[in-house]
């Protein structure tokens, strides 16, 4: 896939400082990567914050971009590292487990419910922060389990119990909520 062609010139325009193109590009991008920043955080001012931050990188290392991904890729990239860097300043609370003690299933089965979406999105926001953190990352930023591990320098084993209780607490969540529909 040809990813240079998509807003190549917002980007080189944005790469010389022009103001008008950096406005563009935010205007483009900003509500993604603000509700990235609010799933990740948990807190509107934390996440309007980091937003900010993230786009003010996004500016200042807008000539490392290479074309090697779309530019909303690289964009997301930079915010998630900034939420991540900002989680840890707080001491992001995760629970490590050793990984002989631990034993995910890969697949479970799930009926089919329909829930109400904000309701939803309030229990994720409910949950802990180490457990929506990898929720987030796995369910949302299409990370692996891998991938997480590095990221948050846990091991995998950990991001998929955190996962795994994440989704736990969210159905209880749910549940207490009485938001499951029957068909």
């Amino acid at each position: 896939m040809d990813y240079g062609s998509t807003h190549r010139d917002i980007i080189e325009n944005c790469m010389r400082g022009d103001r008008k193109a950096q406005f563009e590009l935010y205007r483009l991008y900003s509500q993604a990567m603000y509700n990235v920043c609010l799933r990740m955080v948990n807190d509107d001012l934390d996440a309007e914050d980091l937003l900010q931050q993230s786009f003010v990188d996004v500016y200042s290392k807008m000539d490392s971009f290479r074309y090697e991904s779309t530019i909303g890729a690289w964009i997301k990239r930079i915010v998630v590292n900034n939420c991540i860097n900002f989680l840890k300043k707080r001491r992001l609370k995760i629970e490590s487990l050793d990984d002989r003690f631990h034993h995910v299933p890969d697949q479970e089965t799930v009926s089919e419910i329909h829930l109400n979406v904000k309701v939803i999105n309030e229990a994720i926001s409910d949950l802990p922060d180490g457990y929506r953190v990898v929720f987030s990352l796995y369910m949302f930023e299409g990370y692996d389990h891998k991938e997480i591990g590095e990221i948050l320098s846990i091991t995998e084993a950990t991001s998929k119990s955190q996962f795994s209780r994440a989704k736990k607490k969210l159905k209880e969540l749910l549940e207490g909520r009485r938001l499951l529909v029957d068909n």
